[in-house]
């Protein structure tokens, strides 16, 4: 089952409304239109307030700091996004509309007609035809049918795009063009040391005079949660690219979250990938190249478009961008896309020419712990981590960084730093049991214990071991059966601790260490019964966790104790010394919870103070500005006064 049921879009980017116009009754033997019909004291302010309304809707969703040092026509400030916790996306959003299987129409006529008859009927999933599609043929596609088709671009729309790129791209720069062809739209006078074009039509390719070099690459055929599928393109990693561009590529990608996460994986760290894109209003570019335009582009608008294209950053690498930024960068003589306008859509004036820009920079990621900080370094090193979704991250992260804080060795350190990069096995074990009772907290608290221990790599028989414990797969009769029958009154979170201690003895390759573990099991129901026979009073959750706790500190060490000395040792202690065990045992969990607890709201405080901060400084700035007498003119070069308004 998927971790989440999943929706459509963005419940920022959902739907359109649809708007009745104006139709008059072919029969009416009025001459007015039914717009004049209406009187000037009504339609005229109704006009005006919906103008009003739209134009504040228009207004960027940026800050000034983050306008600060970009170029014009900001939209979309780093502050304004917002995401849901995890992919939000149906699986054929990315898919050519034309290549989504649909009901035939016989099944629905079939229907139809059993209704009319009063017995309506469910078609059987023998009885439901589905109309057949003939896949797009992606290479075929663009080196063959589109060999020779260029884009051609309005000249105001790329005088915008050429204005936008020499703004950030400087001469010298290494660039990766994903989606290369015949005009990469640069500033004619740019002089890169490196120009690496990538796509799948070569011909056009080689008409463009800036590329240094071609690869013939599918960016559709990808590695699912990891990269697209290239060999050639992985071999950048060695010398990553000051900027990635894509320029009219986006609504071709059947898998977004992994061509960004390559495009990250190929740039420097302070890198920007730029990915503009043009009007789905344009009718001239959608029909040339409107048959591998994926659903998200033919059914949603350029505002929403924008959004979309920001989500990608996001899935991709989470907080590995920084300065997400969207730009509309559309010439004056465009129409304004960005809105639905409803009625007044009748008076939009201007061009299809409209150009977009959605941004960001690659955030460096820490090589070492950083030891005044280490949940920011644990996240940056969980940026790109497969499987995982953006909500598991936040939660593992404080965890782990806890984890570090506490730990009392250095190899309990170097094993949690180690195993991050295990994190997205453990996940998918956690994913299937979404439909249990296992919430996202006890699965992050279970990943969190495992990869903090020294003996745990992720190794085969390990994930093994997770999943029978876990229940998807059937439980070992010689180990995981008695477990579970003999623990099954313990709470949840000891039940975790529990199997985040088992797991990481398996696989060890050592004898020593598999007859720990057998021993384990086949003492647990002995050693409950002889807690139960000398504690009475306790509950069967508490016998249970006791007889656990004995067994893991005697039993499963290989060397401690053998099985005879162990039940010695047991029925030797007395209902006192059990029942302190217990109680030690139950004031560990208990401090552990609350200490997370107060890390959590520690790092909220913090938060929030630097969040004052940050905005006590922007008010100052915005104060400074309004009482400053002198200024810097770009023009003389020189600081002049202002003069008074």
């Amino acid at each position: 089952m998927e971790r989440v049921q999943r929706i459509v879009a963005l419940a920022i980017v959902a739907g359109a409304v649809n708007v009745l116009g104006f139709v008059p009754s072919p029969n009416s033997i009025q001459t007015e239109t039914s717009l004049n019909a209406v009187p000037p004291m009504i339609i005229g302010p109704m006009i005006k307030k919906m103008r009003e309304e739209q134009a504040k809707k228009k207004m960027p969703m940026v800050e000034a700091e983050d306008a600060r040092g970009q170029a014009p026509g900001i939209r979309v400030g780093g502050t304004a996004w917002k995401w849901p916790p995890v992919w939000p996306y149906a699986d054929d959003f990315f898919t050519p509309t034309e290549d989504i299987a649909t009901l035939d129409p016989s099944t629905s006529l079939q229907n139809m007609a059993g209704m009319m008859n009063g017995t309506p009927q469910i078609p059987t999933p023998d009885e439901v035809k589905v109309k057949e599609v003939e896949k797009l043929d992606v290479a075929k596609y663009w080196a063959e049918e589109r060999g020779d088709v260029k884009t051609e671009l309005d000249e105001e729309a790329v005088e915008q795009l050429r204005s936008h790129f020499k703004f950030y791209l400087k001469p010298g720069m290494s660039v990766l063009e994903f989606g290369a062809a015949e005009d990469s739209y640069f500033p004619e006078d740019l002089e890169l040391s490196r120009h690496v074009g990538v796509g799948l039509n070569t011909k056009l390719m080689n008409e463009n005079p800036s590329l240094t070099e071609k690869l013939t690459v599918d960016l559709n055929k990808v590695v699912p949660e990891r990269d697209v599928d290239s060999d050639e393109l992985r071999k950048f990693v060695a010398e990553p690219f000051d900027a990635v561009v894509m320029t009219n590529t986006i609504d071709f990608l059947t898998n977004p979250r992994e061509v960004f996460r390559t495009g990250w994986y190929l740039l420097k760290p302070g890198g920007i990938m730029i990915v503009p894109f043009t009007t789905k209003n344009s009718k001239e570019y959608v029909n040339k190249f409107g048959r591998a335009q994926v659903k998200a582009w033919r059914e949603f608008n350029d505002d929403q478009h924008m959004w979309i294209a920001g989500s990608f950053f996001q899935f991709s690498a989470g907080e590995g961008w920084e300065k997400l930024l969207g730009f509309d960068i559309s010439p004056e003589s465009a129409k304004d896309n960005l809105e639905n306008p409803g009625p007044l859509a009748m008076f939009k004036k201007g061009k299809d020419n409209n150009m977009y820009v959605v941004q960001a920079v690659k955030a460096a990621a820490a090589d070492d712990i950083d030891p005044e900080s280490p949940e920011k370094s644990i996240k940056s090193k969980m940026w790109i981590l497969p499987t995982m979704e953006d909500r598991d991250k936040k939660l593992v992260a404080p965890r782990l960084a806890r984890v570090y804080e506490k730990a009392s060795s250095s190899e309990r350190k170097e094993a949690l730093v180690r195993n991050i990069a295990v994190l997205p096995k453990v996940y998918e074990a956690l994913i299937k049991m979404d439909q249990f009772a296992f919430n996202f907290q006890a699965q992050s608290q279970l990943a969190s214990d495992l990869v903090m221990d020294p003996d745990f790599d992720g190794n085969d028989e390990q994930i093994v071991a997770l999943k029978q414990g876990l229940g998807l797969l059937t439980p070992s009769k010689e180990f995981w059966e008695p477990i579970g029958k003999n623990t099954a009154n313990m709470v949840l979170d000891e039940k975790i601790n529990l199997l985040a201690y088992l797991v990481p003895r398996f696989g060890s390759g050592s004898s020593e260490q598999e007859e720990a573990l057998s021993a384990f099991a086949t003492g647990l129901e002995p050693t409950a019964a002889v807690v139960r026979s000398k504690c009475p009073d306790l509950s069967l959750a508490d016998v249970e966790l006791l007889a656990t706790e004995l067994l893991c500190a005697e039993i499963l060490v290989p060397g401690r104790s053998t099985k005879q000395e162990f039940a010695s040792w047991v029925g030797s202690m007395n209902e006192a010394e059990l029942k302190a065990i217990l109680k030690t045992r139950k004031a560990y969990n208990e401090e552990a919870s609350s200490e997370l607890a107060a890390y959590r709201a520690e790092k909220e405080k913090e938060n929030r103070r630097i969040e004052e901060l940050r905005k006590r400084y922007q008010e100052q700035v915005a104060a400074a500005r309004e009482v400053r007498s002198m200024a810097f003119n770009p023009k003389t070069g020189k600081f002049q006064e202002l003069k008074s308004k």
